[in-house]
């Protein structure tokens, strides 16, 4: 459904509040690896973050590492179906079903899942359990997240499963998010 992607550089900025995010993409070999910095605030804590995220050709995130201005950081790693540990080696059984990643500050979050299920509207709603980590605390934790295709390719709703949050989210021909409602805007 997605084109092959070599490599890809995309700007979010927040709707709200002031921040920004640069991100470049790209497939290196066997893996694909974002690499992204941004700057934004959670509630009233501003953040200063750097990320990369390894995923297999297939969109499943197989390690992250994330790294706060403050000197916070978090390295994890995962085997691609839902078993994580930390860079020490400890495994982290909490974790275990999720194969994707969400952190709060950004819209790539999303393209995760989007590019790797590929769904169709046929599929129905699909339910996901995430690793979340919310940029304020770099405390991580299971969250429940639900996608639906609206328009192959083009447009899907996410919705939050614990909570009351819609959002229909439309993707360029990279899956990658072109407006969050209310939340993010693409600026390149």
């Amino acid at each position: 459904m997605f084109r092959p992607l070599s490599l890809k550089t995309v700007r979010w900025r927040p709707v709200e509040g002031e921040g920004l995010e640069h991100l470049t993409v790209r497939t290196t070999g066997s893996s694909i690896r974002a690499d992204s910095v941004l700057i934004g605030d959670e509630g009233s804590k501003p953040y200063g973050i750097r990320y990369r995220i390894e995923c297999d050709p297939n969109w499943c995130v197989r390690a992250f590492k994330i790294t706060a201005t403050s000197g916070e950081r978090l390295e994890m790693s995962s085997d691609g179906e839902g078993h994580w540990r930390l860079a020490d080696g400890t495994p982290q059984p909490q974790f275990d079903g999720c194969i994707d990643i969400d952190f709060t500050g950004t819209p790539f979050s999303n393209t995760l899942p989007i590019r790797r299920l590929g769904l169709a509207p046929s599929d129905g709603t699909i339910r996901l359990r995430v690793l979340y980590l919310p940029f304020a605390t770099f405390e991580p934790r299971p969250d429940g997240q639900l996608y639906t295709c609206i328009d192959p390719g083009r447009k899907y709703r996410y919705e939050a499963a614990d909570r009351p949050f819609t959002s229909e989210l439309p993707v360029d021909d990279d899956g990658f998010v072109i407006d969050y409602p209310d939340l993010f805007e693409r600026v390149l």
